[in-house]
């Protein structure tokens, strides 16, 4: 069985809280367990999070949701950037899988309504993949 913890951001929770809850039952139809989660402020805490959930021996991987927002300056872009590569980053440190189920930039907030479950499915299945193709390497 795949042990899994998520990281997600509780802002913009109206898109970020069904993410987790997509995320939760989408691991239960796949097998997962979860072992921990954690809700950081915003996208740009989840490396951190990502790290103490990496770090511990009972998880094999780490879904990080969240939902960038465009707003009117680029702020959206600076953030999903950094919060990307550094979980990019994570995941070779670590050499555990941390998938990313955050949405954005440049979405309006109806465009990040409309992909609450396509990114958790993904970021999940991501998940779930790696441990089990990386396990027969």
């Amino acid at each position: 069985m795949v042990r899994l913890g998520i990281a997600v951001s509780e802002f913009n929770w109206d898109i970020c809280g069904p993410m987790l809850d997509f995320a939760k039952r989408h691991a239960e139809f796949l097998g997962a367990e979860i072992k921990a989660e954690i809700i950081v402020p915003g996208v740009f805490e989840l490396p951190l999070a990502a790290k103490k959930l990496a770090s511990r021996d009972d998880i094999d991987a780490v879904v990080a949701l969240g939902a960038v927002i465009e707003g009117e300056t680029q702020h959206d872009e600076v953030v999903m950037q950094h919060a990307a590569r550094k979980l990019m980053d994570l995941s070779i440190e670590s050499g555990k899988p941390i998938a990313l189920g955050v949405s954005g930039p440049g979405e309006s907030r109806i465009q990040a309504l409309e992909r609450v479950n396509d990114y958790a499915r993904r970021a999940v299945e991501a998940a779930v993949k790696m441990v089990k193709r990386m396990s027969s390497v």
